[in-house]
């Protein structure tokens, strides 16, 4: 069975730090393209970043050089360090592991940036 578990999400002010980790179970972690996605009240679920079995990464242009993604093959698990929040990173921050026409999805965990 696969699993995708969240954390590390809450409450921060404008301008500070986050880091979300999305542990996986039930897949072969290292070969999977990983992704954190992200839905706002009322808008469609949007890529934030993405970091390939290579760890190529790339990103949405709205969070370039403020967000960085990493993975840890050991652990099974990819990060997501949110660096400069502004209010519009408040949203549902999903993970997803996909290979090929495969994805999984985590439960999602809050991020809330007050100003």
């Amino acid at each position: 069975q696969v699993q995708l578990v969240e954390s590390g999400g809450g409450l921060v002010q404008a301008g500070g730090s986050l880091r979300l980790s999305c542990a996986a179970s039930g897949i072969s972690f290292s070969g999977y393209l990983m992704g954190w996605y992200r839905q706002a009240p009322g808008e469609q679920r949007e890529l934030v970043a993405a970091i390939t079995a290579g760890r190529r990464a790339n990103y949405a242009d709205s969070v370039k050089g403020r967000f960085t993604i990493s993975r840890d093959n050991a652990k099974n698990t990819v990060y997501l360090q949110m660096n400069s929040l502004k209010p519009e990173d408040t949203a549902v921050y999903y993970c997803c592991a996909s290979w090929g026409p495969n994805a999984h999805w985590g439960q999602g965990t809050q991020v809330t940036v007050s100003s």
